[in-house]
């Protein structure tokens, strides 16, 4: 789809660009010429005040800071092209930063609300709609299952983020044109929200039956912060024998990229805060005990394949700046995607960059500590974590990536791409990487 008129595209990198306009308090704000820059200037002079303003935050330079987000608010917008909408958020995140300077203030601006649970599960519904990723990544991930688990009478799938029945619904309808018949699919689901469970069982029940496929959900209520005991408890043994059959269970671990990463990378912050950043030291890819014990439990269900699928952006930096810098490119290239597919005044854009996009940096930008639960990590990090860890790559075959270019092809998602690395496929944004699939298994079954 073309994009609009008047738009602003940073697709290849807004920051290749060379900081050419001062900033200091003596410039004053606003300047009327502002206002009348062309769309692409504006967004040049937009990163520019965004990483100048930034620097000024880091350095704690409040007044100087306060003059950059005094100009920036006079160019950006919510409801505008890709950098106006982009410097709305992080402006937003920047001043929530410099709040929290004062406590008592911030606590008094930011009432602490009870989030309604349906609105989060509206919000990861839109995204699953308006952007191609997870549906990608559930074309790979079922096709690296159905390889798996060829001629097996027995299928245990433990899904760690259990929130969006297609995959499954998908793999259901696959299974059931298998020459030999469907096997017995038996689904964990595991999620924070009980509703999201509830219909979860319902829509996959509802399928299995319509096909009539022996068929089981599990429903776990929990966080992945307290799962390993309760991995351990339901599932163990996990490689018993059905009493029934004369093949043993296997176990596919599937998680997206909103629950493993997240729960892995906040634990070695925790454990090696005194690590400027974990990709700087050898010692922050070992385990920390508690990670170890999370993926203990994994191995203890001895698992034939395990998927992950995780954002393809390192926002776990130490310093300010770093995650900044970051964050930038990769929700640049989010904000892109939207624009050359989804018209501004669009509710459901709106409120994916509101309350998704919007949220996320600013806990990047606003957040230190336990407080920051976006730790994104990239996937050769990821590699070598999971190795040490006593798991082994799994190349994903020639046929997933067909299948999922196939995809792209069939409901015109121009400008999506996917590439292979290193026996992992990385969906991209034009040539910016922005999800990552890879697959894995423990090295016993070497």
């Amino acid at each position: 789809m073309a994009q609009e008129e008047g738009s602003s595209s940073v697709t290849s990198s807004p920051l290749q660009f060379l900081p050419w306009m001062p900033l200091s308090p003596g410039m004053g704000s606003p300047y009327p010429w502002l206002r009348e820059l062309k769309s692409e200037d504006r967004g040049l002079c937009l990163i520019h005040l965004l990483l100048a303003c930034a620097n000024h935050v880091a350095a704690g330079s409040i007044e100087n800071a306060n003059i950059g987000l005094e100009q920036i608010s006079h160019l950006a917008s919510p409801d505008g092209d890709t950098m106006q909408r982009i410097a709305a958020y992080f402006t937003a995140g920047l001043a929530d930063r410099i709040l929290k300077g004062w406590p008592g203030l911030h606590r008094a601006l930011n009432p602490k609300q009870a989030s309604l649970i349906s609105e989060e599960i509206l919000v990861q519904r839109l995204f699953f709609e308006l952007f191609p990723f997870l549906k990608l990544s559930y074309v790979i991930t079922n096709q690296a299952i159905i390889e798996a688990m060829e001629g097996e009478r027995m299928v245990h799938i433990i899904d760690l983020n259990s929130s969006e029945p297609a995959q499954w619904i998908n793999l259901l309808q696959t299974l059931s044109a298998r020459p030999e018949g469907p096997p017995h699919l038996r689904i964990t689901g595991i999620h924070e929200q009980k509703e999201v469970l509830e219909q979860m069982a319902l829509r996959l029940t509802e399928e299995a039956e319509k096909l009539d496929i022996p068929f089981q959900f599990n429903p776990i209520l929990h966080t992945l912060l307290a799962m390993d005991d309760e991995m351990h408890r339901r599932n163990s043994p996990s490689g018993s024998k059905n009493p029934n059959s004369n093949h043993f269970q296997r176990v596919q671990i599937n998680q997206n990229q909103r629950t493993l990463g997240d729960w892995l990378e906040r634990d070695v912050v925790n454990a090696y805060s005194s690590s400027p950043d974990s990709a700087l030291s050898p010692l922050s890819l070992a385990a920390s005990p508690k990670m170890g014990s999370f993926l203990n439990a994994l191995r203890s269900l001895s698992p034939k394949l395990m998927v992950i699928t995780e954002q393809e952006s390192n926002h776990n930096g130490f310093t300010l700046m770093e995650r900044v810098t970051e964050a930038l490119n990769f929700y640049a290239a989010l904000f892109d995607c939207l624009e050359s597919t989804v018209s501004r005044v669009s509710l459901e854009r709106h409120k994916v960059e509101k309350m998704l996009f919007g949220e996320e940096i600013k806990n990047i930008i606003a957040c230190e500590g336990a407080d920051r639960k976006e730790r994104h990590e990239k996937l050769e990090k990821w590699i070598l974590r999971l190795e040490l860890a006593g798991f082994g790559i799994i190349p994903l075959s020639y046929h997933g990536r067909l299948q999922a270019n196939r995809f792209l092809q069939s409901y015109g998602y121009d400008g999506y791409k996917i590439k292979e690395e290193n026996g992992c496929l990385v969906i991209c944004w034009q040539d910016r990487p922005l999800f990552s699939v890879s697959a894995w298994k423990f090295r016993r079954y070497e």
